[in-house]
């Protein structure tokens, strides 16, 4: 069984946001998502580094290197669209009106736990918790946007988080490169499963007990979803 890509699962996550949203798109693979948001849908893209309402990353050779998100990844910004100084963007977001963040993570625990901050020991980076302590207690909703499993097919989603915590009990929504699950008071409730992998299968890879309905919806190879039931 194949997982998704990272644009496959930017198009899952993008579909799944409510309409007319302001929205703040963690660094990394969560800004893919600005490239697959739907006119109509109205969601409005917020970045820390004092920009509302961007767009999709710039066609090659049209990049504008002052035009930047806070991955420093060059984007694209919208009719209406407005710039202002960090201290602001920071206000918007802890003054609660994001409403929602999507967030890479190392880990999220069944209590919907978050750990995502780079502890210097991943990549070689420096160690910093960056703008996400503020996003995660600042936004109405956290979801997370993360593959399911390390590279050594270690269990993204754990009973108790062993790495250095940036928020607890904060993540309402998980997408994975093979499923999309809602954090409930009582564990994590699987919603939609990649085309052609079993309740079984997901659960052999994840350490959290999952919780199944009688009807899951399908994710598809691009990253659309058919609804349960359907």
């Amino acid at each position: 069984m194949n997982p998704l890509t990272r644009d496959s699962m930017a198009r899952m996550v993008a579909h799944s946001l409510p309409r007319n949203a302001f929205v703040n798109l963690g660094i990394g693979a969560p800004t893919l998502i600005a490239d697959h948001l739907p006119d109509e849908r109205g969601v409005i893209l917020h970045s820390e580094n004092g920009m509302l309402n961007l767009g999709p990353k710039p066609a090659p050779g049209e990049e504008d290197f002052d035009l930047i998100n806070a991955g420093k990844s060059p984007v694209t910004i919208k009719t209406g669209g407005a710039f202002f100084d960090s201290s602001m963007a920071f206000a918007m977001m802890r003054g609660g009106h994001i409403d929602v963040a999507v967030l890479g993570a190392f880990q999220v625990s069944a209590s919907g736990d978050l750990a995502n901050w780079n502890i210097g020991n991943v990549d070689g980076a420096p160690p910093a918790i960056g703008g996400a302590v503020d996003l995660a207690v600042g936004a109405k909703q956290i979801w997370v946007m993360m593959d399911h499993v390390t590279k050594d097919n270690v269990p993204r989603l754990v009973r108790r988080c062993t790495l250095p915590l940036t928020a607890v009990g904060v993540v309402k929504r998980v997408f994975t490169n093979y499923c999309v699950m809602a954090v409930e008071p009582d564990g994590l409730r699987v919603e939609a499963v990649r085309q052609g992998l079993t309740p079984e299968a997901l659960q052999a890879m994840t350490e959290a007990p999952l919780q199944f309905g009688c009807r899951l919806g399908v994710i598809r190879e691009d990253g659309t979803m058919e609804p349960a039931g359907a």
